[in-house]
């Protein structure tokens, strides 16, 4: 950007504050206009789920500068730490292949980037909040963190800014690094088919490439005019390995309850319940309560207590994929590990339990997808039956659906299937390797020039 007048980091963060306060007062209008529109929108994206798209192979990254590259990485929450660290090791294996000096690494992330060898501007994963009044009380630290962030990139102009998930936060500091003349690569395309799409024309400005991980994204991004390479799920990239569900799994039901003790708090007195309702009929069902995280254990434990469920319902943690393949179906939360079980390819039932009937409404109104659980987009079909309700909900229904996949052959042929054709349209892994090639491109061309 020589010649051009800068703002100073305070005016770029002040600017994007600006900008958030607008769209918050623009907010009802969009909202409505979205509504009006829902009809097209759902149509729309029907039309990209029965359209096939393959995974993008970058081609090769062309010779890199004899001099260290600078990269500034961000993440923010444990999930994008792991694809930013399979990410920071994709760069390196191909600057290792290539011969170039290791990259000078600075961002934002927790303490595995650290250990990594990213000078860290922030330790952020840790600090993650959730819900608005969380974000409202952390506010002027996330401003900080976007000053600090500023100041870093106008000063050591990295040669490419990664940022990984997160557009909340990774939006606003992609367009301030764009202010600074930097190339901008956003791994995991936000979800604005789902909701909000009247924000896709400010993010497409704002970064230099986008990189999608579900199949149909990257025609939607593209009619808006953003730079889409679809790079496949990086979960996968974890996942290589991790083995099927075993033939001859006893009839042990798997709840999954969330990672966090809100989720868990409200979904696993309910799912212990389903689970009794259950064992009335079966009473030879097993039920194992699964989770990667020991530090819930007391907390689950304490649940499944309070169910007096210890009779029947355990707990275990860790071994979490093998506990899953020695199972014959799951009740689980919605979310990315929805993915895992279609990996393993468990039968699963996915419910999305709120709080009350307005948030019901909102899920109904708000979103303009046909299925909420990625597994239904993937095949274009149910084949995780979903349910969102409040309170007591459909107790009977999602305990015939369960009853089903653990029991009836017809039905558990049907949903491999339909795993099947999920998991062959999700792509193979690589996604990580995939980015390091695109940002490795972008950074290699901003260094020539």
């Amino acid at each position: 950007m020589t010649g051009i007048q800068q703002p100073s980091p305070q005016a770029a963060v002040r600017r994007e504050f600006v900008r958030a306060l607008g769209d918050l007062a623009l907010g009802p209008l969009r909202v409505l206009d979205f509504l009006l529109q829902r009809s097209a929108a759902l149509d729309e994206l029907r039309g990209l789920l029965r359209s096939p798209e393959s995974i993008d192979e970058p081609g090769p990254v062309g010779t890199l500068p004899a001099r260290s590259l600078r990269l500034f990485l961000s993440c923010a929450e444990a999930s994008g730490q792991i694809h930013a660290l399979n990410f920071l090791r994709a760069v390196e294996r191909e600057c290792a292949a290539q011969g170039a000096p290791r990259p000078k690494w600075f961002g934002l992330g927790g303490e595995p980037l650290r250990e990594a060898g990213v000078e860290l501007v922030e330790e952020l994963v840790t600090k993650a909040v959730m819900g608005f009044d969380g974000v409202t009380r952390a506010l002027p630290f996330y401003l900080s963190v976007l000053r600090r962030c500023a100041e870093r990139i106008r000063d050591e102009r990295p040669d490419v800014v990664v940022l990984v998930d997160s557009p909340a936060l990774h939006v606003p500091l992609a367009r301030i690094a764009k202010r600074y003349g930097a190339r901008v690569v956003h791994f995991v395309t936000p979800q604005h088919w789902a909701w909000a799409p009247w924000r896709t024309p400010s993010y497409a400005p704002a970064v230099d490439r986008a990189l999608s991980i579900l199949p149909f994204e990257k025609r939607w991004f593209e009619r808006r005019g953003v730079d889409v390479v679809h790079v496949g799920h990086p979960l996968l990239d974890q996942l290589e390995g991790v083995p099927r569900a075993v033939a001859d799994a006893p009839a042990r039901l798997v709840l999954l309850p969330g990672s966090r003790s809100r989720v868990i708090d409200l979904n696993l007195p309910w799912m212990l319940g389903a689970a009794a309702a259950l064992r009335e009929r079966r009473p030879e069902l097993e039920v194992v309560i699964a989770h990667g995280d020991e530090r819930r254990r007391h907390e689950l434990e304490e649940h499944v207590a309070g169910a007096r469920a210890s009779a029947w319902a355990r707990v275990e943690i860790g071994a979490f994929h093998d506990t899953l393949a020695h199972s014959r179906a799951a009740l689980s939360v919605s979310g990315t590990v929805l993915l895992d079980l279609l990996h393993v390819r468990l039968p699963t039932v996915c419910i999305y339990r709120v709080r009350s009937g307005r948030d019901v409404a909102l899920q109904r109104w708000m979103f303009a997808t046909p299925y909420f659980a990625s597994v239904n987009l993937l095949a274009g079909r149910v084949v995780y039956p979903e349910y969102c309700f409040h309170g007591r909900g459909p107790l009977e229904q999602i305990v015939d659906e369960l009853e089903q996949r653990l029991f009836d052959a017809d039905v558990r042929r049907d949903v491999a299937l339909g795993m099947e054709n999920a998991a062959v349209r999700l792509g193979p892994p690589g996604a990580c390797a995939r980015a390091a090639r695109v940002a490795l491109e972008l950074a290699r061309v901003s260094a020539r020039d």
